[in-house]
């Protein structure tokens, strides 16, 4: 089958330092081809090119065997190739309908005057909102919205585009499960309509089931591209990461301890009922969930960011009556949030100072609390080493520069520094390559076998199965499971998670 789309020797420099390195591939006509590599391989930059966000430097890119060479995203956008991007790019004040006509509003003539034609943009509104099984209004604003079904509304300004080329990037970071579902059985819809994808994902598992081809880039490099059938799981991983590794998950030695936190009849009237935990030390304990059963609610109530109504919560055997993020932070606890950009980071300043932010009291020393600059610099330096953060100068690198992984990184080690006995992690590992992932896992791994209890939030059920001791199941605010290890199995935790009877 031809070819719709050729990178040929394609290269790209920041500031005289490549990015992209002759990079060939091509994209065939009514074809999923997957693009994977680590963060920092160039995946972002590859797709910028096509999308007409940056120019390339030197050789060629192919658009139906005519030279194409975007000078903006509208060209982009005239070429018919739709950019799904990870970070939503939405208009929250703005109505679903108008978000997916925004580039190009249909008009129609009103008494000589060109108006835009409103009764036509809710009907064919209506028609993709079918499409997409999204039952909602075409007039409800985008901020009324869940984030998943923000991600469907961004599917849907690609369908409305009448696109040939669709990038995914990333697609289900905010989907649930059924959401991820629908979205599959749609690109498979889309493929046997003849449109081509290129889809991008750490999701290994969904570039197999998705994808006909996969190119893997390394280093600015394509390393491979070839059918998925011929390429094992093991043998994508090396090529990714540039070295083997012999199993997605690392393994812990840890021994459980003492009862650090043991949360009993948790309530909070709409968000969490009649909750029951308990955490040992050198204990991983997962919580899974489809999106709004209340994990991430439990995680920010747990914290002290949210109140709760009724319950008791106790930190090594002392009951607390009132939770707040000083307390929890001066008490030994840790909150890692899922959104690392927003919440979790000051993107302009530092590797060092976000390292330093969570310790800095204990550092301050004498009536002025001046910061003991020295062995604070000691301890960050520690510490950015054992969680192997890659960075010239952490003392003046700024963390906007680095890897989603490395950010990542410096989240944990922020609350590392402070040396806490429990850590609340709320997708630890989310948008960031397999390598880095390891070495996540590798550093919860460490936390457990120090003597920290670790509760663990992700989406990735099998990230959870490879990772903990035990999982509790959640569905709609409550604990409808606790499975333990022997008794890990993909479709029963699936079957709690979607409200089964409890164990």
């Amino acid at each position: 089958m031809a070819a719709i789309l050729e990178y040929k020797d394609v290269c790209k420099s920041f500031f005289g330092i490549p990015v992209l390195k002759n990079v060939n591939f091509s994209l065939e006509q009514g074809k999923v081809l997957g693009l994977v590599g680590e963060n920092g391989a160039g995946k972002s930059t590859l797709m910028n090119i096509l999308g007409g966000v940056l120019p390339y430097d030197k050789g060629q890119v192919l658009l139906d065997n005519q030279l194409y060479a975007p000078q903006n995203p509208i060209d982009a956008y005239k070429a018919k190739i739709a950019f799904i991007h990870q970070e939503l790019n939405l208009f929250s004040n703005l109505t679903i309908a108008e978000n997916i006509f925004i580039s190009e509003f249909p008009q129609k003539r009103f008494m000589g005057l060109p108006v835009i034609d409103r009764k036509w943009i809710r009907q064919r509104c209506e028609e993709i909102l079918q499409m997409i099984q999204l039952p909602v209004s075409p007039d409800t604003p985008v901020e009324k919205l869940s984030q998943g079904e923000r991600q469907l509304v961004e599917i849907a300004k690609a369908i409305s585009q009448e696109a040939r080329i669709i990038i995914f990037d990333e697609p289900t970071t905010s989907l649930t499960a059924r959401e991820a579902e629908k979205l599959f059985a749609m690109i498979e819809t889309l493929k046997r309509q003849g449109i081509s994808m290129i889809y991008i994902s750490h999701i290994l598992q969904d570039i197999y089931r998705l994808c006909d081809e996969i190119v893997v880039l390394r280093d600015g490099e394509v390393v491979r591209q070839d059918s998925s059938r011929d390429i094992p799981m093991d043998q994508m991983i090396t090529a990714m990461v540039g070295r083997q590794m012999n199993q997605l998950y690392p393994q812990r030695n840890s021994k459980t301890g003492d009862m650090l936190l043991e949360v009993k009849g948790l309530s909070q009237e709409g968000i969490v009922e009649n909750i029951h935990l308990g955490l040992r030390a050198g204990e991983v304990v997962g919580i899974s969930g489809l999106m709004g059963s209340g994990r991430s609610e439990l995680a920010r109530i747990l914290f002290g960011l949210d109140p709760y109504g009724a319950g008791e919560v106790r930190y090594k055997g002392k009951p607390l009556k009132k939770l707040t993020p000083r307390l929890c932070i001066e008490m030994g606890m840790a909150f890692l949030t899922e959104n690392r950009r927003e919440e979790g980071l000051l993107m302009e300043n530092s590797i060092a100072d976000n390292l330093s932010l969570v310790a800095l009291p204990k550092f301050a020393g004498g009536i002025w609390k001046f910061i003991r600059k020295t062995p604070l610099w000691k301890k960050v330096q520690t510490t950015a080493g054992m969680i192997r953060i890659a960075s010239v100068n952490p003392e003046i690198q700024e963390v906007r520069t680095l890897s989603g992984g490395n950010q990542q990184k410096v989240v944990i080690g922020k609350w590392v520094i402070n040396d806490p006995s429990v850590f609340i992690l709320d997708e630890p590992t989310r948008g960031i390559d397999v390598g880095a992932k390891y070495d996540v896992y590798t550093i919860i791994n460490q936390l457990a076998e120090k003597g920290a209890g670790i509760l663990m939030i992700s989406s990735e059920l099998e990230e959870l199965i490879g990772m903990c001791d035990r999982i509790l199941v959640m569905n709609s605010g409550e604990i409808t499971a606790n499975v333990q290890r022997e008794h890990f199995d993909r479709e029963t935790i699936l079957k709690y998670a979607l409200g089964g009877a409890s164990v």
